[in-house]
């Protein structure tokens, strides 16, 4: 999942060069912060122990959330073309339904650990 949030933010960040100055210091620089606080969130939880997991794959999820609208935005201005919006929405779907993944392993794991101790 990290990996696809990495080859997802290499092809952005060629990308974000090629932006009109009207959107490049605005909306280019917006979701390179989005995308980067997602990367940050998603290792964190990386390294953290399973019970402390959760808010940061949800953070991470809501940030890539708020990227995607931000590149559609992009696209639809014309500051991102059509070809490199398509290769970008790629890594970027595949990252998010890992994420999703992720987020719904721990809640039921959650869940699990929440019942066995209630029946005790």
């Amino acid at each position: 999942m990290v990996e696809k949030l990495i080859a997802a933010y290499k092809l952005w960040h060629g990308y974000r060069e090629l932006f009109p100055k009207e959107t490049k210091y605005t909306l280019a620089e917006k979701i390179d912060l989005l995308l980067t606080e997602c990367m940050e969130a998603a290792l964190t939880a990386v390294f953290l122990p399973r019970e402390q997991k959760r808010p940061f794959v949800h953070k991470a999820i809501i940030k890539l959330d708020t990227a995607t609208v931000f590149i559609r935005v992009a696209w639809e201005l014309k500051s991102l073309d059509s070809k490199k919006y398509a290769a970008l929405s790629i890594p970027l779907s595949e990252a998010g339904r890992q994420l999703g993944g992720w987020h719904n392993q721990l809640l039921k794991q959650n869940s699990a650990t929440t019942k066995v101790v209630a029946e005790k």
